[in-house]
C-alpha cells in the first residue's frame, strides 16, 4: 500500500441491494478507503477486523438488522465516526430513532442527489478530522492535567505557610524526577536565604556543583526569567532549571531542580512548558498559605484586643450591686460574642433612691460595645445629679446626647430605667421601646397561692430614634415578696428546644406554639422556680429549655422586696 493510499480515510458503506452498493464504492473510492457490506452482520464483522471507520453510509431497510439497529451498535465502539443514514421512506420516528441512538450526522432520502451526497460526505470527513484533531489534544491535555493534579493537589493540601512551601519543593521535584530541588521564598522584595530542600543520596562533587550554582537563582530573582544551565567536571555533570513563581506578577518564590545527566541539554522544552504551568498553581498557593497566615495573626491580635476589650467592659459594669437594706438586686449579663451591646446599671443615690436599669444597643459586636460604654458614661452622669432625677428626663437627657450619633449609623438603644423609693416602696419606671418588666409576688407563688404576673406596658419609642425622646412614664407600689425583672431580648427571643413545663396549679397557664420563649414562656420557666427567687438558676434554667447556641446578648436585672 502506497502513502497515498494509507493516508486516505476509511468509509464503509452498507446496503443490501448491490447495484447501491457499488454505485457508493465507484462514487467515493478515489477519496477514502472504501469498505463496502452487503448487511449489518457483515458490516459488524468488517468493524471487527478493521476497527474504526472514519464513516459509514447505511441504508435504513435492511433485512435481519435494519440501518438504525446497526449505528447504534457501533456508537459505543466507535463514537468518533460520523454516521449517514440513507431511507427510502419518511418514517419520522425511525428518523428520530436514528438520530437519538445512533447518533446520526445527517439522514439522506433515497434516490439521492450525487453531488448533495458528496457535499455531505466531504463534510462529515472534515468534521472527522476535527474531532480527531480536539481527541488528540484532549488526550494530550489530559495526560498533562494528571501530572498537573497529582503536583496541585499535593500543594494544595496544606495551608501552613512553611508546609506548603516544603510540600511544593517535594512534590514538583519527585514529580520531574530531580535529584535535587531548592525553593526560596520571597518576603517583601527580598530572597530568603533560608531554603526549603528536596534531595536524593548525592555525592559529595554533587553537592559542590550545586553550591556553585546557587547563583543561577540570583539572577533568576533580578530578570524574572526561567534559566537553563548545565555545568560540571570530570565525568559528573549538573543539568539546573531555575523558574520563577509568579502570582498576578508578583514574585512569590524560585525553584530551582537539578539533575544528573550526560546529555548537555536533560530540560526539554515540554517540561519547562509544564513547569512553569506547575509553577503559577504553585505561586497561587504560596500566596494564599501567606494571606493564611497573615489572617491567622491579625485573627490573633484581634481575638487579644477582644480579649482585653471583654475585660475593659465587664469592668465597665458593676458586677456586685450594693447591698441594700430591705431589697435585694442580682444582675447577670453575657454578651454573645467577645463583647456585646447589652448593659445593666444599678445606683444608689444619696437622698436614698435606687435606680434600676437595662439597655440593649441594636446589632453586636464591637460598634454595639462602643455605644454601650458611651450609653452607661451618660447614663451615669444623669443619675448622679445632686437631686434625685425623674426616669423620664433622664432618659430624655440620654436621647438628646446619643441621637445624633445613634441616627448617623443607623443605630438605637431599648432602655429602661425604674427609679425605687424604699420609704413609699413607689416605683417609677420610663420604657424606651425595651422589653415590659415583669412584677410577680414570689412569696406567694412559692407558697402556691393564686397570682398573676404584671406586665408594665407603659412605653415609649427607643433612644435615637428621634431627636427628642416621646413616651409615658409609669409607677407602681411594691409589697414585701414582689419580684420586678428587667431582662433584654436575648432572654426573650431565645429559641425553644423542648417543651415547656405546664405550670404549676392555679397560677396562669400559657400555650406556647412560637419557637421563641417570650415573656408568656419566661412566666412558665418562673412558676418553676424555688423561693427565694436566684436569677442564675433561672439562667440557668432558661438556657436548659433553649438553645445551646447564644444568639444574643443575655441581660437580667431583679429587684426582690425583702
Amino acid at each position: 500500500m502506497n502513502q497515498a493510499e494509507s493516508s486516505k480515510l476509511k468509509l464503509m458503506v452498507v446496503d443490501d441491494e448491490p447495484d447501491n452498493l457499488d454505485l457508493l464504492y465507484r462514487t467515493f473510492r478515489r477519496e477514502f478507503k472504501v469498505y463496502k457490506a452487503d448487511g449489518a452482520l457483515t458490516a459488524l464483522d468488517i468493524l471487527d477486523e478493521e476497527g474504526e471507520m472514519a464513516l459509514i453510509i447505511s441504508d435504513q431497510r435492511m433485512p435481519v438488522m435494519n440501518g438504525t439497529e446497526f449505528l447504534s451498535k457501533t456508537v459505543e465502539r466507535f463514537p468518533e465516526t460520523i454516521r449517514i443514514l440513507l431511507t427510502g421512506y419518511t418514517d419520522v420516528e425511525d428518523l428520530v430513532d436514528a438520530i437519538n441512538t445512533g447518533q446520526v450526522f445527517k439522514y439522506i432520502t433515497k434516490p439521492w442527489s450525487p453531488e448533495e451526497l458528496k457535499a455531505t460526505v466531504r463534510q462529515a470527513s472534515e468534521l472527522y478530522l476535527l474531532l480527531k484533531q480536539r481527541t488528540f489534544e484532549l488526550r494530550r491535555a489530559l495526560r498533562r492535567e494528571e501530572l498537573f493534579n497529582s503536583i496541585t493537589r499535593a500543594i494544595r493540601e496544606s495551608l501552613d505557610y512553611k508546609s506548603t512551601l516544603q510540600t511544593i519543593v517535594d512534590a514538583i521535584s519527585k514529580n520531574f524526577d530531580a535529584d535535587w530541588g531548592i525553593l526560596r521564598a520571597v518576603e517583601g522584595k527580598e530572597l530568603v536565604l533560608e531554603p526549603f530542600c528536596y534531595h536524593k543520596p548525592l555525592e559529595p562533587k554533587n553537592l559542590e556543583i550545586i553550591k556553585d550554582s546557587l547563583p543561577q537563582m540570583e539572577e533568576v530573582f533580578t530578570t524574572l526569567n526561567t534559566k537553563v544551565a548545565t555545568q560540571g567536571f570530570d565525568e559528573a555533570q549538573q543539568s539546573q532549571i531555575v523558574v520563577p513563581l509568579l502570582y498576578k506578577q508578583e514574585l512569590q518564590a524560585l525553584i530551582s531542580l537539578f539533575s544528573g545527566s550526560k546529555e548537555s541539554q536533560y530540560w526539554q522544552e515540554s517540561d519547562l512548558q509544564l513547569l512553569e504551568a506547575v509553577g503559577e498553581q504553585a505561586a497561587l498557593a504560596i500566596s494564599q498559605a501567606k494571606l493564611y497566615q497573615r489572617t491567622q495573626q491579625q485573627t490573633e491580635k484581634m481575638q487579644a484586643e477582644l480579649n482585653v476589650a471583654r475585660q475593659i467592659q465587664t469592668n465597665l459594669l458593676r458586677q456586685s450591686p450594693p447591698e441594700l437594706e430591705g431589697v435585694r438586686i442580682e444582675a447577670i449579663c453575657h454578651a454573645a460574642r467577645e463583647v456585646g451591646g447589652d448593659f445593666f446599671e444599678v445606683y444608689h443615690h444619696p437622698q436614698g433612691d435606687t435606680w434600676l436599669a437595662v439597655g440593649d444597643v441594636s446589632g453586636k459586636g464591637v460598634p454595639a460595645a462602643l455605644f454601650m460604654a458611651s450609653a452607661i458614661s451618660i447614663l451615669r452622669r444623669e443619675l448622679s445629679q445632686e437631686k434625685s432625677p425623674e426616669p423620664e428626663e433622664v432618659v430624655k437627657n440620654v436621647n438628646q446626647t446619643m441621637s445624633e450619633d445613634l441616627f448617623s449609623t443607623n443605630c438605637f438603644i431599648t432602655l429602661l430605667i425604674a427609679r425605687y423609693t424604699p420609704d413609699t416602696g413607689r416605683m417609677v419606671y420610663t420604657n424606651a421601646g425595651h422589653i415590659y418588666p415583669m412584677v410577680w409576688s414570689h412569696r406567694q407563688l412559692s407558697q402556691g397561692k393564686p397570682i398573676q404576673v404584671n406586665y408594665l406596658k407603659a412605653r415609649g419609642i427607643p433612644v435615637g430614634i428621634l431627636p427628642t425622646w416621646r413616651g409615658v412614664s409609669g409607677e407602681l407600689t411594691l409589697n414585701p415578696g414582689d419580684v420586678f425583672l428587667l431582662t433584654s431580648d436575648g432572654i426573650t427571643e431565645a429559641s425553644v428546644t423542648k417543651p415547656l413545663p405546664n405550670g404549676r396549679k392555679n397560677t396562669n397557664e400559657w400555650e406556647i406554639n412560637s419557637t421563641m420563649l417570650n415573656q408568656e414562656g419566661l412566666w412558665q420557666l418562673i412558676c418553676q422556680e424555688p423561693d427565694p427567687f436566684n436569677l442564675k438558676h433561672l439562667l440557668t434554667t432558661v438556657r436548659e429549655y433553649t438553645s445551646e447556641v447564644q444568639e444574643d446578648d443575655q441581660t437580667m436585672l431583679h429587684l426582690e422586696i425583702l
